[in-house]
């Protein structure tokens, strides 16, 4: 059971008809979809290692300077004191600013500032509730309790605020560490990923262009033999090379090639032996046949003397003989389309007098109602003008009865000739088929409506004056046949003078 294709191949076939291109979109989408990740991945490490580093550093520092000098402090010391001891707690290699608070002798609130942008207010008050939260008191212990942290951003610069109590009622500090160091490493070091990433997408679409030719030139140059192939190039192959499964595809072409070579070679020779049959059969027949038409023709003269009992024997003969003999010479015609050597003899020919006259060869003037224009002059071949105009006349007389109306058209390089008929039409199933050698529409028709080659040597002559016949049923009835002809033929036989002699002498055979 066949496979239908997933929507993302038709859409990626609707917007990239190219294989090529598919293969580098899709080599680049991977490529950068992993680089990006990697990216991601990586910033995502080090921005957590870079900042837990700064953080931890900064918290570590602020808790041993909180003990060291805020916890050496006296109950309830005075604000110059606890100024003196947040300087100091400043003043480290850390660089974050303190706020330290406490209560005085007199219970008022002290809350002092190691800096100018550090106030109480901008640390959060979630941060403060859980610093102020009441503690055990270890008078043995006058290190914090417990250090709180958190990370905000102001404007948009990020700091890192930490807090804690000193136990035993001691004051209760605050730092505010600036992160933009931090900051404007993570920045560098995202645009280093982000440049990695345009040169690693860059990368993969070289890379996946030269894939892609590596892959495609294979499937090229077996696009190539395909069309050699089809051209009529049987002796096409390929030069395989390695293991795999193009090389493994290139056998089979070769091995396809070579069987389909000697199957036209086999096919060749058997169309060779049978258009060879014909003719030589139509050759052959043509001598006979002449000497029973000359034997025919004295029996029709002689036919009202004879016996009247013999006389419907002999026109059967009669008949049959014409049938026979217009059978020779469609054949004979036929193998010289087969074997490329029919040619045009041009003439200039007035199309009136010329349809004119065939009707009038064969008694059909009563029949036919002919539309054209005198003086209409085209350069054609007169007799097999002549051929086509008869069997196209002749079929709608045939087949679709009186009057058949022949009507002449013309245009600045073009002739067109259409034969209407009064009759049923062609059947749809049919129509495809009416100049197909040989085709009848129902095996049963009888034997004298003809061979069923009319209508293929009327195609054939029109295509060797580079024009064409096209067959249509007429929407109020009847089958309309259309002959559309160059009024030069000129073009497509070149060498009209030269071929005449030839085309002549064979007439003469």
């Amino acid at each position: 059971m066949s496979r239908r294709p997933s929507r993302v191949r038709r859409w990626l076939a609707g917007i990239l008809p190219s294989l090529r291109l598919r293969l580098v979109v899709v080599f680049a989408l991977v490529a950068l979809t992993a680089a990006v990740a990697a990216s991601g991945i990586a910033y995502w490490i080090n921005r957590e290692a870079v900042l837990t580093r700064a953080q931890n550093a900064a918290l570590n520092d602020f808790r041993k300077t909180l003990g060291d000098h805020a916890g050496t402090l006296p109950p309830r010391p005075e604000c110059d004191q606890l100024k003196e001891a947040a300087e100091a707690m400043a003043n480290t290699t850390q660089n974050y600013e303190v706020v330290l608070i406490d209560r005085q002798e007199d219970g008022a609130p002290c809350a002092v500032t190691s800096g100018e942008k550090f106030t109480l207010a901008a640390v959060p008050k979630k941060l403060q509730e859980a610093v102020n939260k009441e503690r055990p008191v270890d008078a043995a212990n006058t290190a914090p309790y417990h250090l709180y942290w958190q990370r905000i951003t102001q404007g948009d610069t990020p700091y890192l605020v930490g807090g804690a109590t000193v136990i035993g009622d001691g004051p209760t500090g605050y730092m505010l560490k600036s992160l933009e160091p931090e900051r404007d490493d993570l920045n560098s070091l995202a645009w280093s990923l982000a440049i990695a990433t345009g040169l690693a997408l860059i990368g993969s679409v070289l890379l996946a262009q030269a894939a892609a030719s590596t892959v495609l030139r294979p499937v090229q140059r077996l696009g190539d033999a395909a069309r050699r192939l089809g051209e009529g190039k049987l002796d096409t192959r390929l030069k395989v090379s390695g293991t795999d499964e193009l090389a493994e595809l290139s056998r089979t072409f070769n091995r396809a090639a070579e069987s389909l070579e000697e199957r036209v070679a086999d096919l060749s020779t058997r169309e060779e032996s049978s258009r060879r049959f014909v003719a030589d059969m139509s050759h052959e027949l043509r001598t006979p046949m002449t000497a029973i038409s000359a034997v025919t023709e004295v029996l029709e003269d002689e036919q009202d003397n004879l016996d009247p009992m013999i006389a419907p024997a002999v026109q059967l003969v009669v008949s049959e003989t014409r049938r026979l003999n217009d059978l020779v010479e469609n054949l004979m015609e036929v193998t010289r389309f087969d074997a490329g050597t029919a040619r045009l003899v041009l003439d200039h020919v007035d199309v009136a007098d010329q349809i004119t006259a065939c009707i009038d060869a064969r008694a059909w003037l009563d029949a036919v109602e002919l539309d054209a224009d005198r003086g209409i002059m085209v350069r054609l071949d007169p007799r097999r003008l002549d051929v086509i105009l008869a069997n196209l006349i002749g079929n709608a007389l045939k087949h679709g009865g009186s009057p058949v109306r022949v009507s002449v058209r013309t245009a600045d390089d073009s002739l067109t000739v259409e034969v209407a008929d009064q009759g049923p039409g062609i059947p749809e199933d049919v129509l495809p088929h009416v100049f197909d050698r040989f085709y009848k529409a129902s095996a049963s028709r009888p034997r004298s409506e003809g061979s069923g080659l009319g209508l293929s040597i009327a195609l054939e002559n029109a295509h060797i004056h580079g024009g064409e016949i096209t067959a249509r049923n007429a929407p109020e009835g009847g089958a309309v046949f259309t002959l559309r002809l160059p009024r030069d033929a000129s073009r497509v036989a070149p060498n009209d003078d030269a071929d005449s002699d030839s085309d002549e002498e064979e007439e003469e055979r």
